[in-house]
């Protein structure tokens, strides 16, 4: 199996922890970013090292938690090579995938419910780029 990178925010410690587990029973190896507990934090810190990583090749892809998924998510576009997307149903995961051919998914924890949390991962995880014409789309996006 893959192995993934994992990071949060204080707002998504928790389900960060709680999907580091999931995904270890899926049969994942998970490397965390932190934040490593529900102690007010600055995002950027954990998300820079986790995008460079994907960047540099180490893992192929990441998932990042926060309260909205906003922050986490533009942080991690700032990074050449990173096509972060927020999800907050599967199946926008899966066209992130799909057509964006999305390596970082973005989880709303305030938003979105522990199991809701799961399904999004799965599908995001389980999902295959169509190339194609998205290819031609994917493309373009670096500037």
């Amino acid at each position: 199996m893959k192995t993934l990178a994992i990071g949060a925010d204080h707002a998504g410690f928790a389900y960060k922890e709680m999907l580091k587990t999931w995904l270890a029973e899926q049969g994942y190896t998970v490397r965390d970013f932190g934040t490593h507990s529900a102690d007010s934090v600055d995002y950027p810190d954990y998300v820079h090292p986790l995008a460079t990583a994907i960047t540099q090749g180490e893992f192929e892809q990441g998932i990042l938690v926060c309260g909205s998924a906003n922050g986490v998510c533009i942080t991690a576009n700032k990074h050449a090579g990173i096509r972060a997307a927020i999800a907050w149903e599967p199946e926008l995961a899966a066209l992130a995938r799909q057509h964006n051919n999305a390596n970082v998914i973005c989880l709303p924890a305030r938003f979105v419910s522990e199991e809701a949390a799961r399904a999004i991962v799965a599908q995001f995880l389980t999902t295959d780029f169509e190339g194609g014409r998205h290819q031609t789309r994917v493309n373009k996006i670096n500037c």
